[in-house]
């Protein structure tokens, strides 16, 4: 398993061996061990982009997950640390849960789960809530 991590942004200093350690525990809980992630923490202004050109929304989003079709690259998550510090206020808990949360979710949409639909999106929280709760057993 490798992790890439690129650190674009300045608004917040960041663990990035916790950041790895959540994304190995998340990629071990699903039995995915092997192949590529791509972690970026980004600004709001290059999340922004990302999401008018690929979503048709043109404001930022907390994360963004995209999948790659070669076995060896699962994909890339992009976290735009500036709303992950608005959102972590805004539900009253710290910045590294909030982190920690935006990191499950986008492995979890790697691995192919979705939100979409109201059953799948009751899936992908309560795996989310399991892993957060592993995590923080540790």
């Amino acid at each position: 398993m490798e992790i890439l991590i690129a650190n674009r942004q300045r608004k917040k200093r960041i663990d990035l061996k916790k950041v790895r350690r959540i994304v190995e525990a998340v990629l071990s809980a699903e039995d995915a061990e092997n192949g590529r992630v791509s972690i970026v923490l980004a600004n709001d202004k290059f999340i922004k982009e990302l999401n008018a050109k690929y979503r048709g929304v043109d404001e930022p989003t907390d994360v963004l997950a995209f999948g790659f079709e070669e076995e060896e690259d699962l994909g890339e998550i992009i976290i735009s640390v500036p709303t992950c510090l608005k959102q972590a206020i805004e539900y009253g808990h710290s910045f590294e849960e909030e982190l920690a949360l935006l990191l499950v979710h986008g492995v979890l949409h790697l691995l192919s789960y979705d939100h979409l639909e109201d059953d799948e999106a009751k899936i992908m929280q309560e795996r989310e809530r399991k892993i957060l709760a592993m995590l923080v057993e540790g």
